[in-house]
């Protein structure tokens, strides 16, 4: 009997990875979030939250902000596509805070 060579891990690391992620709204949003927004915006921009359909997503600057915001309806309708439902209506950028920024001048 010949044994077999060492067998990729791919597979299994996909999905043990798909087992471990979360049954929410947010999970489902986060593992589709670079095919529907591109990886330009996805490097810019994270699902962090989600409550009642409002997705909250975290910028790394005001310019990113504006920016999904106003592809919105767009980033929407590639989101229920990739879901195959739309579970998300809104969504709600934020940017994150400098660490030690204060805000006071």
């Amino acid at each position: 009997m010949r044994r077999r060579g060492p067998r990729p891990a791919g597979a299994s690391i996909r999905a043990l990875a798909e087992s471990l992620a979360p049954r929410s709204t947010l999970g489902a949003v986060q593992r589709v979030w670079a095919e529907a927004v591109g990886e330009a915006c996805a490097a810019h921009a994270t699902p962090t939250g989600e409550g009642r359909g409002v997705l909250s997503v975290t910028c790394s600057s005001a310019a990113w902000a504006q920016e999904i915001d106003l592809m919105g309806p767009e980033i929407l309708d590639r989101l229920e596509a990739a879901l195959g439902a739309r579970l998300v209506t809104a969504l709600r950028c934020a940017t994150t805070t400098p660490r030690g920024w204060s805000g006071a001048p």
